[in-house]
């Protein structure tokens, strides 16, 4: 079995070694570790780990920041690590889609969990956007084949039913998309115009 691949990324050189033993005896592979948000951002976009531990408070750019920005390019989630529990931090985190969030000091027992919680949320999350982009291929084809079947109910007297047919053989006919066909026959339709 692959073993899940992690970045650390915290400023301070001894918790990064404490956290890449307790990785370690847990089974992770640590693949990368960086010392500010930055550099944190270029390694996962680089090395494309399961999963990003992260510092709050680092140089250049906070953990926070590069948090939302890893999020936002969809790379990997983030479990943040911090001293601090702050309201306010906890509530920035939140907005940058963190999945996991550790308070310091961290114990080798509360790691593994946060982690596992944190890769399921993400591929949760992942298949969400893949059934909503499914989801609007599936609109803008029928929008497309309404507007098929408009255009042949107008230029040949077809009822609605026997436009669709109509599109529906040609699509079975040349073994292409309905989609396309609707696609056919409204550029057809605009040229014409």
């Amino acid at each position: 079995m692959e073993r899940t691949r992690v970045i650390i990324a915290d400023d301070e050189s001894i918790i990064c070694m404490d956290l890449r033993e307790m990785l370690n005896n847990l089974g992770y592979l640590v693949v990368g570790e960086a010392g500010d948000g930055q550099s944190a951002v270029n390694l996962a976009r680089e090395l494309k780990p399961d999963v990003v531990l992260m510092d709050i408070k680092m140089p250049d750019m906070d953990g926070i920041e590069a948090a939302k920005i890893l999020t936002n390019e969809r790379i990997s989630p983030v479990v943040l690590l911090t001293a601090f529990s702050q309201r306010d931090l906890v509530e920035r985190a939140k907005e940058a889609g963190v999945v996991g969030y550790l308070v310091k000091p961290i114990q080798e027992a509360d790691l593994a969990p946060a982690i596992e919680i944190a890769l399921s949320r993400f591929r949760e999350f992942r298949e969400l956007e893949k059934e909503v982009d499914n989801l609007q291929d599936q609109l803008e084809t029928r929008k497309l084949v309404d507007h098929a079947k408009g255009i042949l109910m107008d230029t040949q007297g077809l009822t609605e039913a026997a436009a669709f047919r109509r599109i529906q053989k040609m699509s079975m006919n040349t073994r292409k998309a309905m989609r396309e066909i609707a696609q056919a026959i409204i550029l057809t339709h605009e040229a014409g115009n």
